[in-house]
């Protein structure tokens, strides 16, 4: 996906998220994807990709990240480990691994409350 491409996917990826009833979040990667109407192949890479992108722009401006308002289908309700991978590298998160978690639901109810 060349970076026009993965921009206007994520300012898309922006609208869904910024717009979807606070009852249907967290979105998983899939719910994501259908949403956007992204068809096979890659539909997970991309969104991943235009998540990354979304976080970011979010901790560029000083916003909480959107993006942690989608999350994996396998797990306990949280994002894939690149996520927090990505997180850690753009200082919004802990590398810790033990201390992602919280933070990350901390992140999770910042979102949510950036979205009103």
């Amino acid at each position: 996906m060349s970076l026009p491409e993965a921009r206007d996917l994520a300012g898309r990826v922006r609208q869904v998220l910024e717009n979807a009833p606070e009852a249907a979040l967290p979105l998983t990667y899939r719910q994501l994807a259908e949403a956007l109407g992204l068809t096979p192949p890659r539909t997970i890479q991309r969104v991943t990709t235009a998540l990354e992108q979304l976080m970011a722009e979010d901790v560029a401006a000083g916003r909480p990240m959107l993006a942690a308002l989608v999350v994996s289908q396998r797990g306990e309700g949280l994002p894939a480990e690149g996520f927090f991978e990505r997180a850690a590298e753009l200082g919004r998160l802990p590398a810790d691994p033990a201390l992602q978690a919280e933070a990350y639901r901390a992140e999770y109810q910042r979102a949510l409350a950036a979205r009103a």
